[in-house]
């Protein structure tokens, strides 16, 4: 939409069915409308306000996948206008290089359908890593792409792989009644975050009931008539009634004609690209999960942005790709932005931290979702704001109040401005004016 705006001819080739990508079909869309449906049903479980008979209907997987499905047609449909107004015709196929200047599009029915053009932009996101080894065939073995045609609601679950869609599922199916294994290879939940929310995740998931076992590696998996039986390094053997493999991504680069071009990917099927996402050929662009890090649906939208700006006019702001927030979806979510307190530390840059707890706002109080926190990392001589942690609900919309203030130029990034400004009340913003007192108290 970005290269049209800017008169560029432009055209695209979706291999999938329906355009949208992986975001609207298998990730971000589908995954956050089921976790909106558990949290409701989650809802009726304390309030206990139905039989359980229409309780058991609710908890079934099939049900709570159905909300989505109304959501992925209107996004679609969306989408579809945004092509339609702006004269871009999308290829159904798959779409493989000839020469750096010519790509041949592969219909389902066999047919091909050459294009040219002067530049590229290779958007192909990524799909779960699957090792040759695990039969992700069996009907009780399930990766992020497959679990979510479960057609019902299992008894027990191991979740291998504690990265951040291994920790929203984890969440997700306790959150129904569902006994969790959450399997990590790590020495902590999502070690990239800051240390006190990591604390607070690992608590409020084993207060939920999850099961974490941490610094493990798996050895084989073994599908039974009544379960799955994950076999770990350490000897350790868990049954459950399915698994989650959420263990890594691979970019989807195969049979693109990469060779034809100088392109190689590396050993996950991803594309490295330098600051202005060019790839190894300047005339072709790489943006998104087929990238990498940081893997996120928000990420891959300002990139492809930078890149259309930067492939018509040579250049582009680099804040729009700067200080992108982390939104994580497990219950409560999490956001994040900025540095945290181990990086201060190791920059030797002089930080003070403000804190607000949930429990203490109003706003928390009346809705009964008091679990959480936010926290701010300012510099003690400047008040410039440094990183901005929350944890609890809402977290994804709440840091962005944070983002603005963060984002501006020079004595514009401060503290006061939370403490000079007044929030509506009882709000769960209000948060900000008290973790700025908060940390303000603590200078000397």
């Amino acid at each position: 939409m970005q290269a049209a705006k800017l008169g560029r001819s432009v055209a695209v080739v979706e291999r999938m069915e329906m355009i949208g990508g992986n975001c609207t079909h298998k990730g971000t869309i589908p995954s956050k409308a089921l976790r909106f449906a558990v949290f409701q049903v989650a809802n009726l479980l304390t309030s206990r306000l139905v039989d359980s008979e229409a309780l058991a209907k609710a908890r079934s997987f099939s049900n709570l996948r159905r909300s989505a499905r109304s959501v992925i047609e209107r996004q679609v449909d969306m989408r579809q206008s945004f092509y339609d107004r702006n004269s871009v015709p999308v290829y159904d196929g798959h779409a493989k290089f000839r020469d750096p200047h010519t790509i041949d599009i592969y219909d389902e029915l066999g047919g091909k359908r050459t294009l040219t053009a002067k530049t590229f932009v290779i958007a192909t996101g990524s799909r779960p890593f699957r090792p040759p080894e695990i039969d992700f065939d069996h009907p009780l073995v399930h990766d992020s792409d497959t679990i979510l045609d479960l057609q019902e609601t299992p008894r027990s679950i191991s979740v291998f792989g504690a990265g951040v869609i291994g920790c929203e599922y984890a969440s997700m199916f306790r959150n129904i009644g569902v006994k969790v294994n959450l399997i990590n290879t790590r020495e902590k939940l999502l070690e990239f975050l800051d240390d006190e929310i990591i604390d607070a995740l690992s608590y409020h998931l084993r207060d939920r009931g999850v099961i974490i076992r941490h610094r493990e590696l798996y050895d084989r998996v073994e599908p039974v008539d009544n379960g799955v039986i994950l076999h770990l390094k350490s000897g350790k053997q868990i049954k459950t009634d399915i698994l989650l493999w959420a263990a890594g991504r691979t970019g989807n680069t195969n049979d693109l004609g990469l060779e034809t071009v100088g392109i190689e990917p590396d050993s996950r099927g991803l594309l490295h690209v330098d600051e202005h996402f060019r790839t190894s050929a300047e005339h072709i662009y790489a943006v998104g999960d087929v990238i990498g890090q940081p893997s996120l649906a928000s990420a891959a939208y300002v990139q492809g942005r930078y890149a259309a700006f930067h492939l018509v006019h040579g250049e582009c702001e680099r804040a729009l790709i700067e200080d992108i927030p982390t939104g994580i979806y497990t219950s409560p979510e999490i956001s994040s932005l900025g540095k945290t307190e181990r990086e201060l530390t190791e920059m030797g840059v002089p930080y003070e931290v403000g804190q607000s707890t949930f429990k203490s706002l109003a706003r928390a109080q009346i809705t009964g979702q008091t679990v959480g926190m936010l926290k701010l990392l300012f510099h003690r001589e400047t008040l410039q704001l440094l990183g901005i942690h929350c944890f609890g609900a809402n977290a994804s919309e709440i840091i962005h109040i944070g983002q603005a203030i963060m984002s501006q130029p020079g004595e514009q990034n401060s503290l006061r401005y939370f403490v000079n400004s007044t929030f509506n009340y009882p709000t769960m913003a209000e948060a900000y004016r008290v973790a700025a007192l908060n940390g303000l108290n603590r200078l000397f």
